[in-house]
C-alpha cells in the first residue's frame, strides 16, 4: 500500500478541528512537518515524530508524538504547536480575515513522502463584510448568508486597540451579525484609550438596534481583556440595550489607561468617561499601587509578567470598592472566561469576584465562569497557534508575558469557544421566550 495522507475537512472554518490520518506507512519513525504561510508574510512551522506500528497507520487524534513540538494525542496539535520562523512583512494583515493555508508533509521510515494542504477560513461562504463609518462609528460588520433577522454580537478588543474582525467574522459564520467595533487605534478613532466616552458605545448600541434589527432585540457584547472590562461596563450602564455579556479574561474593577494611554499622561489617568466625568479607576492616587512588576521583568531579558502589580493595587480596599464595576445592573446572562496562569492581570480572581457579586445581588439570569486551569491571558477561538506566550504590546512597545503554556492555552481556546457558542444559543432562545 502506498503512503496516503488524509484530512476530513480540506477547506473549512478555522474553528473546525480537522481529523488528520495517514495509511501505508513503513513501520518505524515517521515525521510530520506542518507549515503555515501566513498572509502577513510570516512563516510558521511545527514538527513531530511518531512511532508507526505494523498496521502502517497514523491518527493524530489517537497517537501522541514520541518527539517534537507537542507531546499529546491531539488532532490539531500540529496547528496550535506552530512556531514563527519569520516576522510579518505586512503587519496590517496579521489580524485580517484572509484564509490561512496549512501545508502538511509526512515522511516515513523508508523515506516515502506524502503532502497535502488544508485551508482555515474566518469567513464562511456567503458572509458579507461591510465597513461601518456612520455616526462617527468605526467598525466592520459581518452578516450571515441566511436571511435575517439575526441576533447581534458586538466584539471589542483590549489594550492593543484595533478592530477585531476575525472574531466578528466567526460569529457571522455561526449565524450572528458580528460587529467588530473599534474604539481606539482604529480608522477615525484616537490612537489611545485615554478618556474614551461611554457615549460612543451608547451610539453604537442604538445604531445596532435601529439599523440591524436584531432578532428578538438581542445584542450581546463580547470583549477581551480591557474589552472584557468594557463589556461589563456597557452591560451595567446600558442594561436596556445589552442582552448578554461575554467577558474574556475580564476585570472586576475599572483600570486607568496603563499602557494604552497618551504618552503625556501618567499611567493612572482615566480610560473611560460618562457624561463628561471620568469613571473612578483603582489606580488613581492609590497608596497600594506598586508599579515594580508592571515595569520590571523577573529576570534580565525576560518578558514582563505584570499580574502581581494588579494584585498589589487591591491592597487599599476603599479604592477597590470605588472602582468596582456595578455588575448587578446587568440585565441578562453573563459568561466569564479566565486563565489561572494569566500573566497580564488576575482574571480568575476577578471573574470569581464578579460571580460572587452577581450571586449576592440575586442576579436572575444565568452566570457562568469558565476557569481554564494553567491557561494564560491569550484565550480566543480554537485551532490557532498558541506558542507565542510573550508579545510586544502594540501601544507600549514592551514585551509582556501573557502566561500559560501552548498546550493549556490551546485547550482553553477549544473549551471556552464551545461554551461561548452554547451560551449565546441559550441566551438568544431565552430572549425569544421573553419577546
Amino acid at each position: 500500500m502506498s503512503l496516503r495522507l488524509d484530512i476530513d475537512i480540506v477547506d473549512g472554518l478555522i474553528d473546525q478541528p480537522r481529523r488528520i490520518r495517514a495509511s501505508g506507512l513503513t513501520p518505524g519513525i515517521a515525521t510530520l512537518t506542518t507549515t503555515l504561510a501566513h498572509p502577513d508574510g510570516s512563516v510558521w512551522r511545527s514538527r513531530a515524530e511518531f512511532r508507526i506500528a505494523g498496521d502502517g497507520l497514523l491518527d493524530l487524534e489517537q497517537q501522541a508524538p514520541v518527539a517534537g513540538d507537542w507531546s499529546i494525542a491531539d488532532g490539531m496539535g500540529c496547528v496550535w504547536a506552530l512556531r514563527p520562523l519569520s516576522e510579518p512583512v505586512i503587519a496590517s494583515h496579521t489580524d485580517g480575515v484572509a484564509p490561512l493555508p496549512i501545508t502538511l508533509e509526512l515522511e516515513d521510515a523508508s523515506g516515502s513522502q506524502a503532502s497535502t494542504v488544508f485551508v482555515q477560513r474566518f469567513m464562511a461562504e456567503g458572509v458579507r463584510r461591510r465597513e461601518i463609518r456612520e455616526q462617527n462609528l468605526s467598525g466592520t460588520l459581518f452578516t450571515p448568508v441566511a436571511d435575517g433577522p439575526h441576533p447581534v454580537v458586538i466584539v471589542l478588543n483590549g489594550s492593543g486597540g484595533g478592530t477585531p474582525e476575525q472574531r466578528a467574522a466567526l460569529y457571522a459564520a455561526h449565524g450572528y451579525q458580528g460587529l467588530a467595533l473599534g474604539y481606539f487605534k482604529a480608522p477615525g478613532r484616537p490612537e489611545h484609550i485615554s478618556d474614551t466616552p461611554l457615549e460612543y458605545f451608547q451610539t453604537a448600541l442604538e445604531w445596532v438596534a435601529q439599523t440591524l434589527n436584531p432578532k428578538h432585540g438581542f445584542i450581546a457584547v463580547a470583549g477581551l481583556s480591557r474589552g472584557g472590562e468594557l463589556a461589563l461596563l456597557l452591560g451595567a450602564y446600558f442594561p436596556k440595550r445589552v442582552s448578554a455579556v461575554i467577558g474574556y479574561v475580564p476585570s472586576a474593577v475599572v483600570h486607568g489607561t496603563l499602557r494604552a494611554g497618551r504618552p503625556d499622561q501618567p499611567r493612572d489617568a482615566d480610560a473611560w468617561t460618562w457624561q463628561g466625568k471620568p469613571l473612578r479607576n483603582v489606580w488613581r492616587d492609590n497608596p497600594s499601587a506598586d508599579w515594580t512588576a508592571f515595569d520590571t521583568p523577573p529576570a534580565p531579558g525576560a518578558a514582563i509578567r505584570q499580574a502581581p502589580a494588579f494584585s498589589a493595587v487591591e491592597g487599599s480596599a476603599e479604592f477597590v470598592v470605588a472602582a468596582r464595576i456595578a455588575v448587578e445592573h446587568i440585565a441578562g446572562p453573563v459568561l466569564l472566561i479566565s486563565g489561572t496562569d494569566d500573566g497580564f492581570w488576575p482574571s480568575t480572581a476577578y471573574s470569581a469576584r464578579i460571580v460572587a457579586d452577581l450571586k449576592a445581588a440575586n442576579h436572575p439570569w444565568p452566570v457562568e465562569h469558565v476557569r481554564n486551569e494553567g491557561a494564560g491571558h491569550a484565550i480566543g477561538f480554537p485551532c490557532v497557534p498558541t506558542t507565542v506566550i510573550a508579545r510586544l504590546h502594540p501601544v507600549a512597545g514592551v514585551v509582556i508575558s501573557s502566561g500559560g503554556s501552548a498546550q493549556d492555552n490551546a485547550r482553553a481556546n477549544r473549551l471556552s469557544w464551545s461554551r461561548v457558542l452554547g451560551f449565546l444559543e441559550a441566551a438568544v432562545a431565552a430572549k425569544g421566550r421573553e419577546s
